[in-house]
């Protein structure tokens, strides 16, 4: 039973900065093998030292690029589908796969297309990450240029043409899992509150927003929950607490630590889990209350002997069994609670364990 692949889903207008957060995702891949779906190399303007050529059989550069950080690069062109199974025929699949959707096509339908079976035997959606205009949406537009994004609409032809482009800024918002406020920098933080106030309105309950800017971008952990909870070694890791005075020693080679530290993370060990699909309420309902941005981990079910992953992001939850849990390894629910820094720690276990 393999491990599913996790997939992120990137929405957002033109302009909104998904390119900017892709490339961000790229050069701080930490080791991990992603897997990008995007409609244009062009834009992410990858340095060259990291291409590689492609080395899949019958595929031509135009399709796919490797990164020299073992990072995959893929255009859909036209079909999803496809992209996704040659993604999976891989013999080195990715740990990750995000897909850009194109600027203006709706994220519903594609959030749809993981259900085909061959595609959901091997791939779960990690999240729909929502990439906003602040500064756009500040001076009561959606995008940075309007005209181009209408232009864009009005030239591809598989879009509904009916749909203004409120509606498909409000779809995007309905669908998200978390919002990334992109060019935060450009506005104050009372600006920045009325936004949220306003798009609130339309968001799901549970959903967050992160900041980022191009001083501050944001921590791909929160973005994708990787190396949140690596797998086995989840007792050896730490919360950020500890890390306050020994930063030296902590990932060293990672020089924009310091722009992550409004993000926090903790592991809570609870005992076995008879419902599943309780705990998982309880969680949701934390994640509501709380300021809980993804939780990640494994839940023990009394005679179940396969380990059952549950991971989230805003209000979305998935589960499923990954592998057998192994001779001497302890059996036990463990989860890692990510959130906005100043997390009610204690509340949060509590609530838990209730």
């Amino acid at each position: 039973m393999a491990q599913k692949i996790p997939a992120t889903v990137i929405t957002g207008f033109l302009g909104a900065g998904k390119t900017s957060l892709i490339r961000h995702m790229v050069e701080n891949a930490n080791g991990k093998k992603l897997a990008f779906l995007i409609n244009e190399f062009g834009d992410l303007g990858i340095d060259k030292e990291m291409l590689v050529g492609c080395g899949i059989e019958g595929c031509t550069d135009e399709d796919v690029i490797e990164l020299a950080n073992g990072c995959i690069c893929c255009t859909v062109a036209d079909d999803f589908l496809p992209s996704m199974e040659a993604l999976l025929d891989r013999d080195d699949k990715p740990d990750h796969i995000l897909i850009e959707t194109s600027g203006l096509a709706l994220p519903k339908p594609l959030v749809k297309a993981f259900n085909w079976p061959e595609i959901r035997a091997q791939v779960t959606v990690d999240g729909v990450i929502t990439v906003v205009d602040s500064k756009a949406v500040k001076e009561g537009r959606f995008a940075d240029d309007e005209d181009a994004v209408q232009k864009m609409r009005e030239a591809d032809e598989n879009l509904d043409h009916d749909n203004p482009l409120e509606e498909v800024f409000e779809d995007q918002l309905l669908c998200a899992d978390m919002v990334v406020l992109n060019k935060a920098d450009l506005l104050d933080n009372d600006e920045m509150s009325t936004i949220e106030t306003e798009l609130k309105k339309t968001l799901r309950d549970g959903v967050r927003f992160v900041h980022s800017s191009s001083e501050k971008k944001v921590d791909p952990t929160v973005l994708l929950g990787m190396n949140a909870a690596a797998e086995d070694d989840l007792d050896a890791r730490h919360s950020h607490h500890d890390h306050d005075h020994d930063d030296d020693d902590h990932d060293h080679d990672h020089h924009h630590d310091h722009n992550h530290d409004e993000f926090e993370s903790f592991t809570v060990q609870l005992g076995d889990v008879d419902d599943a699909d309780a705990f998982q309420a309880k969680i949701i309902d934390i994640v509501k209350e709380h300021d809980v941005l993804r939780v990640k981990g494994f839940i023990h079910r009394p005679g179940v002997e396969r380990r059952e992953v549950i991971q989230g992001v805003g209000p979305r939850f998935n589960r499923y069994f990954d592998r057998a849990w192994n001779d001497g390894e302890t059996r036990q629910t463990q989860l890692v609670v990510i959130g906005q820094h100043g997390l009610d720690q204690a509340a949060i276990e509590a609530a838990l364990k209730a």
